[in-house]
Formats: structure tokens, sequence, C-alpha cells
């Protein structure tokens, strides 16, 4: 049973920058998997902000955050991160963790198994 455990979120001002870390337990040993961050604001679906393969490390990001964010993860360290920079309001949800075994990585949430519990991104103007 995978565990996922959010940390890192706030209140920053527009332009400003945050990093979000997953921690990740219970992972099967050898086996290939997808790693994500997703968010959803009040009123809005949940969406896909970046993903990562961890069979070679490719990333996919949202258009609405190329450039600004970065995902990576520590292998040593069971650790998924997001570092996001130059934040806007546009920016501000709840940003969650979620993980799936396989060798596709989906855009989609529903089908990712594993989900952390949140963590809250709050962006001023």
């Amino acid at each position: 049973q995978v565990q996922l455990v959010e940390s890192g979120g706030g209140s920053v001002q527009a332009g400003g920058s945050l990093r979000l870390s997953c921690a990740a337990f219970g992972y099967v040993y050898g086996a290939s998997y997808c790693l994500g961050w997703f968010r959803q604001a009040p009123g809005k679906e949940r969406e896909g902000v970046a993903i990562i393969y961890s069979g070679g490390g490719s990333t996919y990001y949202a258009d609405s955050v190329k450039g600004r964010f970065t995902i990576s993860q520590d292998n040593a360290k069971n650790t998924l991160y997001l570092q996001m920079n130059t934040l806007k309001p546009e920016d501000t949800a709840m940003y969650y963790c979620a993980a799936r075994y396989g060798t596709t990585c989906p855009k989609v949430p529903y089908q990712y198994n594993y989900w952390g519990q949140g963590t809250q991104v709050t962006v001023s103007s």
C-alpha cells in the first residue's frame, strides 16, 4: 500500500516561490510508477500540474505552469518535489501528490490510485 504525505504549502505574494514535498512510502521495489502533482481550486475540477515517470524521468507540465514549476524526485529520500516560482493568484489551490504503478503516465486524476491529503497554496496579489 503506497502512502503519500505532502508538506510545504503556505501563503505567498504573487511573484514568490514555494517548494512542495511529498514523502512516499510502500512502493514495490523495482516497479515502474508515475508520480504527479495535481491541484484543485474551489469550484473547479482537479487538474494535473506536473507528472514524472520513474523509468526515465520524463516529465509533463500543464501549459499554465510551464517555465515556472519544476517537478523532481529524490529516490534516496523517496520524496517528490514541486518547485513553484513566479507564483500567480490563479495558482491558489489545494495541491495533491498522487501515484500509480505503470509505464504510462496519464494526465487525468481518476487514473491515479494513491493520493496524499493535500497541502494548501494561497497566492495573494
